[in-house]
């Protein structure tokens, strides 16, 4: 099978699409999310969408094929909140290797199962790394601003921990996602660094920030330009952005990190921004409306979705894109 950055040479690559969203469209109960493994546990897990991995792997397996089927060449695992750090929350730190490490199973299995359908069109897996639900530049007590919830050697450990679970499984590459602290994403690298210097192995690597609002800036106060500067240092394959805002308002930064970045880019924009409701109304025609600036100006390398979006945005987006041709590297990677 062809090298991932040989194929990003030729041609744009399509990330696929929210598996939230997707979840959502089930009407899931708490024993879907409990199964037999986590029927007698003590807390709530009901919205801990990494357990439906072990729990309801068949859904998650039909999602990764619907977005394969709209087109997308690479899917995400379904770990976003696969840390120890994050699962805390459902005391199921016990269970976080298995999570990982049947997602990135049923994963692999539905992205061999379409390379085998069309060879000439391989599909890839992403093990999706999230921030987790700490920050270690930003204090969450007011009256207190030196106090950090977290240490870099925790969030180092905790993501070594997760990669390794994901990395057993089969994935092709790791994709550190929604970075909105660039310690968090530091911490993460280097967890990824260490376990890979220590397995005497190689894998691709993806970073994605998140701009959190109208002020070009990530939660912890960095502009698009600092986010790169912080991370370049990093053979990573790729660098990009994604969440928090729609298409229309990433523009400006992916900009930036087309001009300044060694690397590929990469965007999964939301569908628009959430109405009062938290829902995202943007349809799969509006959300490649604004995308198609993105290749009309040559940014993009890969392009996908983030929350809101579906098969059918991810279908608009590959169709659009396969009529482009990739931004050039200037120094190749």
């Amino acid at each position: 099978m062809a090298k991932i950055d040989q194929i990003l040479n030729e041609r744009i690559l399509v990330l696929d699409g929210a598996m939230g969203t997707m979840i959502q469209r089930h009407t899931l109960t708490e024993e879907d999310f409990r199964g037999n493994r986590f029927k007698d546990h003590d807390r709530p897990l009901k919205g801990n969408n990494d357990l439906l991995s072990i729990t309801r792997p068949d859904i998650i397996k039909d999602i990764h094929r619907a977005y394969f089927e709209a087109g997308a060449d690479i899917v995400e695992t379904n770990t976003f909140s696969g840390t120890t750090i994050a699962q805390a929350d459902y005391a199921l730190e016990e269970a976080v290797y298995d999570i990982n490490y049947e997602s990135a199973k049923i994963a692999v299995e539905a992205a061999q199962e379409f390379t085998k359908k069309e060879p000439n069109k391989p599909r890839f897996v992403a093990g999706s790394i999230g921030p987790t639900n700490r920050t270690a530049s930003i204090s969450p007590d007011v009256n207190n601003p030196g106090f950090r919830a977290i240490t870099f050697d925790q969030l180092a450990e905790a993501y070594k921990h997760q990669t390794a679970a994901l990395l057993d499984g089969g994935v092709d590459l790791l994709l550190v996602e929604t970075v909105f602290d660039t310690l968090n994403a530091k911490a993460a690298l280097f967890g990824i660094t260490e376990l890979l210097e220590e397995r005497s192995e190689s894998v691709p690597i993806m970073v994605s920030g998140t701009i959190t609002d109208a002020s070009g800036r990530t939660l912890s106060g960095q502009t698009t330009e600092a986010f790169l500067i912080s991370l370049e240092h990093f053979p990573l394959l790729s660098i990009g952005l994604n969440c928090a805002l729609g298409a229309k308002d990433l523009r400006p930064y992916l900009q930036i990190l087309s001009k300044e970045a060694r690397f590929y880019t990469s965007a999964h924009p939301n569908a628009g921004l959430p109405n009062e409701f938290g829902q995202y109304d943007q349809s799969p025609q509006d959300m490649v409306d604004q995308i198609k600036v993105f290749l009309d100006e040559g940014l993009i390398n890969i392009i996908g979705g983030c929350c809101g979006t579906t098969p059918d945005h991810i279908k608009a987006i590959a169709e659009l894109a396969a009529k482009y041709e990739p931004r050039q590297l200037s120094i190749p990677v």
